[in-house]
């Protein structure tokens, strides 16, 4: 299992396999993923697979994704993938496009890099959307500002990042001209798992060919006119680095929906969970309630307007979300309305016969 451990094989994912009815499958990992083909890591080496027929079926578990532990079973020149392992993380989003569908962007990560730059792509609302993710996905968030050579005064964007990344480490980096990399190193153990997540352009790739110490990822500039990156990146791959820890450079991703999350968010905003303590109401919303804390705070600016928005945000995002999974919680959201505009309606037809009487 030696081969294994270098591609983070660990008595978590052993005791996991030793659980399953798999007496004539091995363990392996997917290290890439294109459309139906997978490439994993066996004990003999990489091997090219595809998902067995019985595992496309909803009921017999999730489809797999990169740094996902599979048990394969090898016939002849033929692998085929019949289980997925119990997944330690997952970093999940919303598919784009109406329908309430998850998509798993890795499996079994141990850190996340969220990439973004000192240009027209830095957003502390979309690092906030990010750190949702992370923490929901059972990841430790790491926050990278790249390209700082782009900036004579990189503090601000710095304060701003971290005024959003509450105890979220977070550097400014340059990977073109390999500076501020060695704060990585920490995060760079034998063994551990780190994905990048960001937006083209950011420089992803160039951060992965610095800390592989070669090209293995090709790189293209952004667009003059917007900053807008091109997608260089078309598929997810696990690379060993040559201080033992395993990367994963991911397309860059143009939308960020956040999948259905019950502590995420609570994590990524846990100034305003902190201040809500002290709201009237347990069940307050931070609207219009009396006694609000919450709101308080804004007015008094000891939280930023834009920063309870952005909360306000997510929350109606994921209620949404919820009733597009949810049945129950779809019918009751319909039995809600119907009450309201059952009244609505005797209110009106009252206000009426007041009126003609």
């Amino acid at each position: 299992m030696d081969s294994l451990r270098d591609w983070g094989w660990s008595t978590h994912f052993e005791a996991a396999f030793a659980a399953l009815d798999a007496a004539e499958s091995e363990p392996a990992r997917v290290v890439e993923a294109q459309r139906e083909l997978f490439r994993v890591v066996t004990r003999a080496g990489e091997r090219r697979a595809r998902v067995a027929g019985r595992l496309r079926q909803e009921e017999h578990g999730p489809l797999p994704a990169v740094g996902d532990w599979v048990a394969v079973r090898v016939e002849a020149d033929a692998v085929a993938i019949h289980q997925v392992l119990d997944r330690r993380s997952t970093i999940s989003r919303k598919l784009p496009g109406k329908a309430a569908r998850e998509q798993v962007l890795a499996a079994n990560v141990d850190t996340v890099f969220v990439v973004t730059s000192f240009n027209e792509d830095f957003s502390p609302r979309r690092v906030e959307r990010y750190l949702t993710m992370i923490w929901e996905a059972g990841a430790r968030p790491v926050v990278l500002l790249n390209k700082a050579d782009l900036t004579a005064d990189p503090e601000t964007m710095l304060a701003q990042a971290e005024a959003v990344a509450l105890g979220v480490p977070v550097h400014a980096v340059c990977a073109e001209r390999d500076a501020g990399l060695a704060a990585l190193e920490p995060y760079l153990r034998p063994g551990a798992t780190i994905v990048l997540l960001g937006s083209s352009g950011v420089g992803k790739s160039t951060i992965v060919n610095r800390l592989m110490g070669r090209e293995v990822q090709t790189v293209q500039g952004i667009r003059d006119r917007d900053a807008k990156g091109r997608h260089t990146t078309h598929s997810r791959q696990l690379f060993r680095l040559p201080s033992g820890a395993l990367t994963l450079d991911t397309p860059g991703l143009r939308e960020v929906a956040l999948w259905i999350t019950e502590t995420g968010l609570g994590q990524a905003f846990g100034d305003v969970e902190e201040i809500a303590e002290a709201c009237r109401f347990h069940d307050c919303a931070h609207t219009s309630e009396p006694g609000c804390a919450v709101k308080a705070a804004v007015d008094e600016g000891r939280l930023a307007r834009d920063r309870l928005e952005s909360y306000h945000k997510l929350c109606r995002e994921l209620e949404y979300l919820e009733r597009k999974t949810d049945p129950a919680a779809a019918s009751n959201e319909k039995r809600r309305w119907r009450s309201i505009q059952k009244n609505m309606r005797s209110a009106r037809k009252k206000g009426w016969t007041r009126g003609e009487s």
